[in-house]
């Protein structure tokens, strides 16, 4: 029941950094493409990457933690189904060119960041 209740509470903090971070983002890009949830979903990638590769390679976070932190905060954090709804209305609108760089931005992307995660990690 404890866990539950940081789940909880990490969640609530990740929900409160998501709205802020992708704020900032989208004010900073400007309307036409979705920088908000760019934004988060690469930060999270990354975040999640080092995260995990710091519990699990480098043994510097419990377990515990880990779930917490990527259960709680980034379950809450991180906007993939917000990036299929997204992508999904640029194809509605025929945006094409715009939904398929937003896939190949963010998919390849992400991939990119849990790897730069995992590599901070080795050398931390």
């Amino acid at each position: 029941m404890k866990d539950l209740a940081w789940i909880a509470l990490a969640g609530a903090v990740g929900t409160v950094s998501r709205y802020a971070v992708a704020g900032w983002a989208q004010k900073l890009g400007g309307a036409k493409f979705p920088w908000g949830t760019l934004a988060v979903n690469m930060i999270g990638c990354f975040l999640f990457g080092l995260i995990f590769a710091l519990a699990e390679e480098r043994f510097v976070l419990s377990s515990r933690v880990r779930i917490i932190f990527l259960t709680g905060f980034m379950g809450a954090f991180t906007t993939f189904s917000t990036f299929g709804f997204e992508t999904a209305g640029m194809v509605r609108d025929g945006q094409w060119i715009s939904a398929l760089t937003n896939l190949a931005v963010q998919n390849v992307g992400g991939i990119i960041c849990v790897l730069l995660g995992f590599a901070l990690a080795r050398i931390l």
